[in-house]
């Protein structure tokens, strides 16, 4: 499997939790509306769209040229669906380490002593991290190769 076509499957897969996050901000934006209604900004739980935006038509296009058959459409929508509730919970985790370490230390991380900006940046690369192997395995799942 070619980096290239990883790389469209990734993307493919970026669109998919853009095209989520559209219906999730919708659903966040009423949830405030409710007395006593605040979230962490992502709202209560991912909220998964698998209606493809133009976007994610073009990248399907150039990924499936003659289009899938039962089997595999139900495949890509798995790997989706699962890409968009784990790509949720890394950024929740990520918000709660920057939530942490601002209530700690403060806003201004230019103030942070070297060891609290060390222990900021340390915390941001390792979800970042997670974040880029788990879907360049997502991405391998979509395009029907062993995960891993």
């Amino acid at each position: 499997m070619s980096d290239a076509r990883l790389e469209l499957a990734e993307a493919f897969l970026r669109e998919a939790v853009y095209r989520s996050r559209e219906r999730q901000a919708a659903s966040v934006a009423l949830a405030l509306r409710r007395p006593g209604g605040g979230t962490c900004g992502l709202g209560e739980k991912a909220a998964v769209e698998l209606d493809l935006s133009p976007r994610g038509v073009e990248l399907a296009n150039a990924l499936w040229p003659a289009g899938l058959d039962g089997a595999s459409l139900e495949r890509v929508r798995a790997v989706m669906s699962a890409w968009v509730v784990r790509q949720d919970a890394l950024d929740r985790e990520r918000n709660h380490h920057l939530k942490a370490m601002r209530l700690k230390h403060g806003f201004d991380r230019d103030a942070y002593p070297p060891d609290v900006r060390r222990e900021f940046d340390a915390g941001l690369e390792r979800v970042n991290a997670t974040e880029s192997l788990e879907r360049r395995a997502a991405a391998r799942e979509l395009l029907g190769a062993a995960p891993g």
